[in-house]
């Protein structure tokens, strides 16, 4: 908990919302902060007038990019590389990893395409049996995998690729008990914290992964085609999947894993700014923010006689809508023609505030959903 002089209040204030959008949907592309949009937009005038911005100063948010990625995972800045993709850094751990024919790689059913495809190739290449856990009747995930993982008779667990929550509905995949349990068995774990870091805690020496990652673009509030990649001190000294001057010796750490032309002069300081950002309001702080906002949002779906999973099993920032029978045809756009966007994803509505919505957000989503389900027309143009 944090104590009310520590609240985080209502940041919309820094972004350009306007008042009639009800924007819940940061689990798939936030909005830039005006500081983080002034950031890229003096990183255009480098590009643009690169006679009055020398591209010496560019390596220097190369750095600080790097050094705010990993502060917000509990990382070294040495432990982190800098990518163009979450796809790119899942590669470039596949790469690295050489299991043990005819083990188990461990994941959870409908998982997102970047943290299966290359672990499929790899899968492949090593005999590994692929096992996906299915979606659990009580919605409990995490119990699921822990079942999963302690299967009597079953083959060794060679690798586990998880993430702390389904990206689908928020569903909890608590990292805290199993990664524990992961490493109990041996097995190698990479986790995919894109629908994480920014919105909630991660801690990579509590789960200390091989490999962890995640981009720019969604709840750190940063540009699109900017990933980060934390390798762990033991998988450090891998091969990357492109080689340039910048990643060869003496490049030192999880730097080898550095994508080509790295010096962007406009994603490196929006990425900078936004996670800098971040971490001035405090990590905690935005949790509990962002708590409070879907669990308004749950107390009211659940009034209107709708199914909410338990608090218990739901991550902080995101709330998953599903309904007996499906969401109706077309809800998602139903529910942009009224001012309120968020997101269907297998057949859940998945709804993620981030720190600009305040209570009219909410109470406009709340009225949207029920007049849809009520069968009401869309409103005028």
């Amino acid at each position: 908990m944090i104590s009310p002089a520590n609240e985080l209040r209502c940041q919309r204030h820094l972004f350009e919302m306007p008042a009639d959008i009800s924007y819940l949907d940061a689990a798939a592309w936030s909005p830039l902060p005006l500081g983080v949009r002034t950031a890229g937009e003096i990183g255009l005038l480098t590009k643009s007038r690169p006679w009055s911005y020398p591209r010496e100063a560019v390596p220097a948010w190369v750095e600080r990019a790097r050094a705010a990625a990993a502060g917000l995972i509990g990382a070294g800045s040495d432990d982190v590389a800098i990518v163009g993709a979450v796809s790119h850094a899942m590669a470039v751990a596949a790469r690295n990893l050489a299991p043990g024919r005819g083990g188990r790689l461990l994941r959870v059913a409908d998982e997102f395409p970047s943290l299966r495809f290359a672990f499929d190739r790899l899968a492949t290449a090593h005999d590994l049996i692929v096992e996906e856990v299915a979606r659990p009747s009580d919605g409990d995930w995490t119990a699921a995998l822990l079942a999963a993982i302690a299967r009597p008779g079953a083959p060794p667990l060679a690798l586990a690729t998880l993430t702390p929550l389904h990206w689908t509905d928020g569903s909890l995949i608590d990292l805290d008990r199993l990664a524990p349990a992961v490493h109990a068995t041996g097995a190698v774990l990479v986790i995919d914290a894109t629908q994480a870091v920014g919105a909630v805690p991660v801690d990579v020496t509590r789960w200390r992964p091989d490999f962890l990652a995640f981009p720019s673009y969604k709840w750190a509030l940063g540009p699109y085609g900017l990933a980060f990649l934390y390798a762990a001190p033991h998988r450090q000294h891998g091969v990357a999947l492109d080689a340039h001057v910048g990643n060869r010796p003496p490049a030192v750490g999880a730097r080898r894993y550095d994508r080509g032309e790295l010096n962007d002069p406009v994603a490196l300081p929006m990425a900078a700014t936004g996670l800098e950002l971040i971490a001035g309001w405090g990590v905690p702080a935005v949790a509990a923010c962002l708590r409070g906002l879907t669990d308004r949002l749950a107390d009211s779906f659940a009034t209107l006689g709708l199914p909410i999973a338990p608090r218990t099993l739901r991550a902080p920032h995101i709330l998953g809508l599903r309904l007996p029978g499906g969401l109706p045809a077309g809800f998602a756009e139903g529910l942009r023609r009224r001012g309120v966007f968020a997101s269907e994803r297998s057949g859940a509505l998945r709804l993620s505030p981030h720190v600009w919505a305040n209570d009219h957000d909410l109470a406009r989503c709340v009225d949207a959903v029920r007049d849809i389900l009520d069968g009401r027309s869309d409103p005028d143009p």
